[in-house]
């Protein structure tokens, strides 16, 4: 945990991502990632240089199977006060206009009632547990299928929710969340959903392992290359 919180702490001084004051709304999907977010910012906050509170909201999306109750369970014994948001958001999704790709529409509903919640509480700062390897596929995900060269920030101001949105776990390897998680006995809710693992998002995964199979620092060269800002050389 110690490697997790210093990235942590890395993100946060470098993009200002936590202030004092914050009441900060973590996503909680139950995933390792948003479980191990959720545990890294406990931790965190006793030693930040800002003072804040956090809160855990997590949207049910409806489908079978998903054990709510290790979610609940996990905040309560982290002391941290847990909303839980029930729908029918698979319904909707997979019967109703989903088409063969449901992930971009899944994504935008979810986040969706979780603004509003956010709303309702009068909070106005959510962490996602995206990381380094969620940021590059992203990327990746961007130049081979859209045409663009883009992907999620550190920071993200949406001015029509008035939303700020923050990723701490942007310098994070995938494995190191995944050792985190699994040294520390953080508790974890499996994909329900019916395409996991079955997804563009997974074929770019495996391309970036081929890829870092014959140059294993590539993930870090490519991060490297997204904050060096100042030496963009594109067709701008």
């Amino acid at each position: 945990m110690k490697r997790v919180l210093g990235y942590l702490r890395r993100a946060d001084e470098d993009y200002n991502m936590i202030k004092d004051g914050d009441t900060v709304a973590v996503g909680l999907s139950g995933g390792k990632d948003s479980m191990t977010l959720l545990y890294a910012l406990d931790l965190y906050r006793h030693f930040s240089c800002a003072t804040f509170d956090i809160r855990a909201i997590s949207v049910d999306l409806g489908f079978d199977g998903f054990d709510t109750a290790c979610i609940a369970d996990y905040c309560a014994a982290l002391g941290v006060e847990h909303t839980l948001i029930q729908t029918k958001i698979s319904t909707g999704v997979f019967n109703a206009g989903g088409g063969r790709s449901p992930c971009s529409l899944c994504s935008r509903l979810r986040k969706g009632v979780l603004f509003a919640e956010m709303k309702r509480q009068g909070i106005n700062k959510c962490a996602f547990a995206h990381h380094r390897d969620d940021c590059l596929e992203t990327l990746f995900l961007s130049l081979l299928y859209e045409g663009r060269l883009r992907t999620f920030r550190p920071v993200t101001y949406l001015d029509r929710k008035g939303i700020t949105l923050i990723r701490p776990f942007i310098y994070l390897a995938e494995n190191d969340i995944k050792t985190a998680a699994k040294k520390h006995r953080i508790p974890y809710v499996s994909n329900p959903c019916p395409v996991s693992g079955n997804t563009k998002r997974q074929q770019i995964k495996e391309l970036l392992g081929h890829i870092c199979a014959s140059n294993p620092g590539a993930r870090d060269m490519m991060l490297t290359a997204l904050k060096n800002t100042a030496q963009y050389s594109l067709w701008d």
